[in-house]
């Protein structure tokens, strides 16, 4: 069981009613939480979503409050500080004064300084420290009026070809405050990509999705991410940039398996992080088994740190990867299903 649930556990008398789990680990916590305890769980994350689903849990996907009324919350602190205060300011906005919500996480994620961002809300307590892990309670003695979601993105302009392009960013999505380098590497080649049904992996904020969608309105963007926050995020940069909603489907999915088929192009400055820990799979993933997605002569655009082995997987599974350019620390990498490979 991972060690924020077993701290969680240490102090279970202190839990009651009706729970709101909100971003959980996936392990067995739940079974362990028994009647009359009730426990529901809150998750941004699609591969998290349906684990609970498996579990026949009583679980909620997306970026909002999820409906109900709640006895008290336990927060398992995220990466994000940012989302951290939409959490906080949501489940205060919810749950009525005199209600308990905890906070768990490890210490190595930064447990202390999150705690810091509950007092605002109330007294706080610190209940146990153990197996690196900290459990606080803090206990609602204020009024919080909800906010919308649009007031919690961050919003930013970049300039491209095609005019200037507004960026809408939630907390905890990728580069919320500014455009990443790898991005800003990839964007002049955005012009090259075969127009036509283009999946976007990894879709964060919509920046490319969007840019694609600008260069051509007989684009078809199919915008993919596993977190709800970066879904959202990427249907209000299209909103903000009056882009045809036509354009735009926006699928959570688990991995590149879960993308449509036929596809005559996929782009992605894809992730690597889950949490606070490293995590290539999905991105390995996606080198090694895109090209089944791929009409033929559909196309692979990826940007990536040059010290990942991206173009050696590439190779493996279309027979040819090109560097179209390596700068700033970043390459972007092409791949064709057609036999003859297009150039600069």
């Amino acid at each position: 069981m991972d060690a924020k649930s077993e701290v969680l556990l240490r102090q279970y008398d202190y839990l009651s009613g009706r729970v709101l789990l909100i971003n959980p680990p996936t392990d067995h916590l739940l079974a362990e939480l028994n009647d009359p305890l009730q426990a529901a769980v809150w998750t941004w994350n699609y591969n998290d979503y349906q684990y609970f689903q498996s579990l026949q849990a009583d679980v909620h996907f997306g970026v909002e409050f999820p409906e109900g009324e709640f006895d008290q919350a336990v927060i398992f602190v995220p990466k994000s500080k940012e989302l951290l205060n939409y959490l906080i300011h949501n489940v205060a906005a919810h749950l009525s004064q005199g209600s308990s919500v905890f906070l768990v996480g490890e210490k190595k994620g930064g447990v202390e300084r999150a705690s810091k961002q509950l007092q605002a809300y109330g007294k706080i307590l610190k209940l146990d420290s153990a197996r690196h892990c900290q459990l606080w309670q803090l206990t609602l003695d204020c009024e919080v009026e909800k906010k919308a979601l649009a007031d919690w993105a961050q919003t930013y302009s970049i300039s491209t070809p095609k005019g200037d392009l507004t960026v809408c960013a939630l907390p905890g999505v990728f580069s919320q405050n500014r455009l990443d380098v790898g991005t800003a590497v990839f964007l002049p080649y955005l012009s090259e990509v075969t127009s036509g049904k283009i999946a976007d992996f990894g879709c964060g904020a919509g920046v490319i999705s969007a840019y694609l969608a600008k260069l051509n309105p007989n684009n078809r963007i199919f915008a993919l991410d596993v977190d709800a926050f970066a879904l959202a995020s990427t249907k209000m940069t299209f909103e903000h940039n009056q882009l045809e909603p036509e354009q735009l489907e926006i699928k959570a999915v688990t991995g590149i398996e879960d993308a449509p088929l036929f596809l005559h192009a996929i782009v992605s400055n894809p992730p690597f992080h889950q949490g606070i820990q490293t995590d290539y799979a999905a991105s390995e993933n996606l080198c090694k088994t895109s090209r089944r997605h791929l009409k033929s002569g559909g196309e692979l655009w990826i940007v990536a740190n040059r010290f990942l082995n991206y173009p050696t997987l590439i190779e493996q599974s279309f027979g040819q990867c090109m560097v179209k350019t390596d700068q700033q620390g970043f390459k972007v990498l092409f791949a064709s299903t057609s036999k003859n490979v297009k150039e600069s």
